[in-house]
């Protein structure tokens, strides 16, 4: 024997509406089919659920005794959908974010405090790492990725949050010893502290000034793929940085570092939240994001 549960929850229907013309138009389906259905899962129980006439319809001693089990399926499948709604409207579960490990020094304290606040019956589990993570193998709903643009996938969605402006920066300490590089086309000389993409092939710099443009490669005795790290060792004099606006403010508020030929600009990058291609996305993820985006406009 095969039963469908969903032909037991249109038997519960039925009854509870006294007629197949009421269950159907409650349904929004043609009174046939939900006939067809009732016929079928008799024929399934080997018994009579219902004595129909043209006038009234009676529920058998067998049907009282399947009542009991449809209604049930059928408070099951309310509470599933009840529950389902209700989180979507509060957030809750665990949600697990990859993050950049710079973001530790910009917006993930304020961040995770706003989040745990507002939200606490989400658990986060967050993954400060500057590999590539992947999505659905690794279970992640949330990677931030700073990039001018993303690859195409089919199996990812992403989502901009935010556009960073990119100057250089430097210690006083540095451009005391060094000079103050007063043109893009004396930067020849100077160090600089390069981050190395996931290409491993250090790019040159690339600076505009309105319609002006100038590109450069500099002296790198030391390169890696932390920004963190590169910023660190500018602050300690090092040698000149590309940072954004956002890393670098409360260093420059310090004093620690400055702006080196301020009105030259690095390309912009963007950071997105990449999540999984899912139709619909669980309400936590939706507020981790829109979260996010404001500690960004924020910061």
């Amino acid at each position: 024997m095969s039963l469908t549960a969903n032909d037991l929850i249109l038997f519960a229907h039925v009854i509870e509406a006294g007629s197949f013309s009421q269950a159907a138009d409650r349904l929004d389906m043609p009174k046939s089919t939900l006939s067809r259905r009732i016929t079928q899962l008799e024929n399934q129980l080997g018994e009579r659920l219902l004595t129909r006439s043209t006038r009234k319809l009676t529920i058998t001693d067998f049907g009282e005794r399947i009542l009991e089990h449809a209604r049930r399926l059928q408070d099951e499948t309310e509470a599933a959908r009840s529950l389902a709604l209700h989180r979507q409207v509060i957030p809750q579960g665990t949600l697990r974010v990859s993050l950049p490990p710079e973001f530790n020094q910009l917006s993930v304290v304020p961040l995770v405090c706003a989040f745990r606040r507002e939200y606490p019956q989400v658990r986060l589990e967050l993954d400060l790492s500057a590999r590539r993570v992947d999505l659905i193998a690794e279970r992640f709903d949330v990677a931030v990725r700073i990039a001018g643009r993303l690859p195409d996938d089919s199996t990812l969605i992403a989502r901009q949050v935010a556009t960073l402006r990119n100057l250089l920066y430097a210690s006083p300490r540095y451009l005391a010893r060094y000079g103050t590089p007063r043109e893009p086309a004396e930067l020849a000389g100077h160090t600089g502290l390069i981050v190395i993409p996931s290409s491993g092939e250090a790019q040159p710099w690339r600076l505009t000034r309105g319609t002006e443009h100038w590109e450069g490669m500099l002296e790198t005795p030391l390169s890696c793929n932390s920004l963190g790290l590169q910023q660190a060792l500018a602050i300690e004099g090092v040698g000149i940085v590309g940072l954004s606006e956002r890393f670098a403010r409360p260093h420059v508020d310090s004093g620690a570092l400055v702006p080196v030929l301020p009105e030259w600009s690095l390309p912009n990058v963007t950071v997105w939240c990449v999540m999984p291609g899912r139709r619909l996305l669980p309400e936590r993820t939706r507020a981790f994001v829109e979260l996010f985006r404001k500690t960004l406009d924020e910061s």
